[in-house]
């Protein structure tokens, strides 16, 4: 089996075992769907957030043993329900997914790296959790590892993603850091390349690749397949930074992405992943 990632984080491949599968694409689809509610269409961003409380209202209900509503039921809510059920999946991350999903709607300026790591602390860092829990790894360590894993994925999402952002009004680089190097949320919302954003670029960059680094351990804390899964998940969020690096950290210019030709050397790296 093998279905689509949700940002940077691996969902169901055949790397994942088996009798996890059903529980891990029933989280993909509930993130994506709602991410497709809170991004993809024309819809207005009143009628986004409508969208947004009727799949809470949803949640809910499954939670509590009641049927959801039709509109999201067979593809979403009814798998999610026997997961729910089956693993006791904690509710208040699924929630948390929905919290950014609606704070995208709102807020589109970070004002430090504290808030915006609190947007990660809710939009990427439940995905890792919810899959550690099918684990059953629930130890600090591990999930502040995994923490730090999915916060940076999401940052290098951001760093990667400046020329679909900007045209889309949403700056996440934090305005401090902008202010820095003398810098405007107009001047990313442009997509303006110049030496000042590159030094931006390149210092967001290496913050990612500190925490990235921080939480990499994990990797040998997780077994058997997961754990090779998870070694790919880290080595790819390293390979787009050194993409960035490349281009000389010009991605307010281009969008630098992964391709075929990656994939020996990320291979080789999996492989030669060393415990700490």
């Amino acid at each position: 089996m093998s279905i689509e990632h949700y940002e940077n984080f691996p969902v169901a491949s055949w790397l994942c075992p088996p009798p996890l599968r059903p529980a891990v694409a029933a989280i993909y689809h509930f993130a994506r769907t709602a991410d497709d509610l809170a991004d993809e269409g024309n819809a207005s961003t009143q009628q986004r957030l409508a969208d947004l409380a009727a799949y809470r209202a949803d949640l809910h209900a499954i939670a509590a043993g009641q049927p959801p509503s039709p509109r999201w039921a067979a593809r979403v809510f009814e798998p999610l329900a026997a997961v729910l059920a089956r693993h006791h999946l904690p509710l208040p991350l699924l929630e948390d997914l929905l919290d950014a999903f609606e704070q995208d709607l709102r807020k589109t300026r970070y004002a430090d790296r504290a808030e915006l790591l609190d947007y990660c602390r809710r939009s990427a860092n439940p995905v890792g959790r919810l899959l550690l829990h099918l684990y059953g790894i629930d130890d600090p360590l591990a999930l502040r590892r995994s923490d730090m894993i999915c916060t940076s994925l999401q940052l290098i999402n951001f760093w990667q993603d400046f020329t679909r952002d900007g045209p889309n009004g949403r700056v996440y680089a934090p305005q401090e850091d902008l202010a820095r190097h003398d810098l405007t949320p107009d001047d990313l919302l442009a997509c303006h390349d110049s030496p000042a954003a590159r030094a931006l670029v390149a210092e967001l960059c290496a913050w990612a690749e500190r925490l990235m680094h921080d939480g990499a351990p994990l990797v040998h804390q997780i077994p058997g397949r997961a754990g090779w899964e998870l070694r790919g998940v880290v080595q790819g969020g390293l390979r787009i930074l050194e993409r960035i690096r490349a281009m000389q950290y010009a991605s307010l210019a281009r969008r630098p992405a992964l391709t075929a030709l990656d994939a020996p050397l990320l291979f080789w790296r999996v492989l030669t992943m060393k415990s700490p």
